[in-house]
């Protein structure tokens, strides 16, 4: 780490897929990373014998940067079922992939849960979203997204009711003003792909990427205090000297290392872990609160068995906002789940203040990571909240870095060796 060619500050999923590139392209990178694992927010911790994720996470199967840069077999995936219940005041319901699992969609038929046409309209925008390319969808009108549902033909009464409590879930906002070519491009992967959980956890995730980097790559416990002209000045008063320096940090720790960085404000979430003696729900789906008290719930451990340490269930809730009352979210877990919840053991709360970035329409897709003088930002706020954003964002700053110093624009030994490199492959 005395001089690489370049500096990754933090070890979240954009900056170690920007490192795996970089690093498949020949060049030297230290990646810096201020906690004690690599993940940034996807990280798994063992509490009391539970495996408990740092918030409610999934993995979707069907994003490209996902299918490129991972082994999903070793993962040991376990999927959700392909749908979700609703809950709440109006009874319970059942929204099913009826592609996926016929014998689960009794509900989608006219009149129960919704009328006729808004199960046509539904339909039709889904079979265009799955069927269409996705640069077809991310050239599309830019409008929030409850408007973009209601000109598809979807009645209002329907959005609110069916569509927005489960999406509150996905954008972590409930006006659904989040951007309409966002939420195409998220519900044809839910069309197309899997929701799955990895057998150890949401933090095997980076912790494979991390593993595919040379050994001594990575430097935990190594915050940065500020980015200097020769590279990055630690916490502890060392300075890292690089040709290129990339911030891969969550908004808010960019915009501090990079003053003027424009960054969205954030959404948070909260999610309350308990373990209930027996499970509340005998099946591994999602249980959404159409009510909005809570957003969602699920049992985690029918999803993924060995997330228990101790064979009782372990429920996971998720609440809009960074706090959470335990008690008032037990007692809409009874309610939700019509069990009785005085028995259940409260494990832990997991807040996390930037779950997600904002993206209101219009919303750029994705931002130009270069910013001039050797430096350049990723992150899912660079592109969008989600897996494939902080994975595509990752790797637009590796092609930015590389196509930098092929171009010259700071004399250092890195653009040497990009040429070189340029030239062994025949370009």
């Amino acid at each position: 780490m005395s001089s690489p060619d370049v500096v990754v500050v933090g070890a979240g999923l954009a900056g170690l897929a920007c490192a795996r590139d970089l690093v498949a392209a020949g060049l030297e990178v230290a990646v810096l990373e201020a906690s004690d694992g690599v993940g940034g927010r996807m990280r798994t911790d063992l509490v009391r014998g539970f495996r408990l994720d740092r918030g409610f996470q999934v993995f979707n199967t069907s994003y490209p940067q996902v299918r490129r840069r991972f082994d999903l077999r070793a993962l040991r995936l376990h999927p959700f079922t392909a749908g979700f219940v609703l809950a709440g005041g109006r009874g319970r319901y059942r929204f099913a992939d009826p592609t996926r699992r016929p014998d689960l969609a009794g509900d989608l038929l006219p009149g129960r849960l919704a009328p006729f046409r808004d199960v046509v309209a539904l339909g039709l925008l889904s079979a265009r979203d799955m069927v269409l390319p996705a640069a077809v969808l991310r050239r599309g009108r830019d409008v929030p997204t409850r408007g973009a549902l209601v000109s598809a033909g979807v009645s209002p009464e329907t959005v609110d009711a069916v569509l927005r409590p489960f999406l509150a879930g996905i954008f972590l906002e409930d006006g659904l003003e989040t951007s309409s070519r966002f939420f195409h491009l998220v519900w044809r992967s839910l069309l197309r792909g899997t929701l799955c959980l990895p057998e150890a956890g949401i933090g095997a995730v980076p912790e494979q990427l991390a593993a595919g980097l040379p050994p001594g790559t990575v430097a935990l416990e190594s915050p940065v205090a500020e980015l200097t002209d020769a590279g990055v000045l630690l916490d502890d008063g060392t300075e890292v000297p690089a040709g290129r320096v990339v911030v891969a940090t969550e908004a808010p720790e960019a915009a501090r290392l990079l003053p003027g960085l424009p960054v969205p404000p954030g959404r948070p979430v909260t999610t309350v872990y308990h373990a209930a003696p027996v499970s509340p729900l005998a099946e591994p789906t999602l249980l959404v609160d159409t009510d909005g008290r809570v957003l969602n719930s699920v049992v985690l451990s029918e999803v993924v068995p060995g997330c228990s340490g101790d064979g009782r269930a372990l429920v996971a809730t998720s609440v809009l906002g960074a706090a959470a009352w335990e008690p008032q979210v037990r007692a809409r877990l009874a309610e939700l789940y019509r069990v009785d919840t005085a028995g259940w053991e409260h494990l832990a709360d997991r807040r996390i203040p930037y779950a997600l970035p904002a993206m209101p329409a219009p919303h750029p897709l994705t931002r130009p990571a270069a910013l001039g003088g050797g430096r350049f930002v990723c992150g899912d706020h660079r592109a969008t909240g989600s897996v494939q954003g902080a994975l595509a964002s990752g790797a637009r700053a590796a092609r930015e870095v590389l196509a930098d110093a092929a171009a010259g624009v700071r004399a250092d030994p890195l653009a040497g060796r990009v040429r070189r490199r340029a030239v062994r492959a025949g370009r």
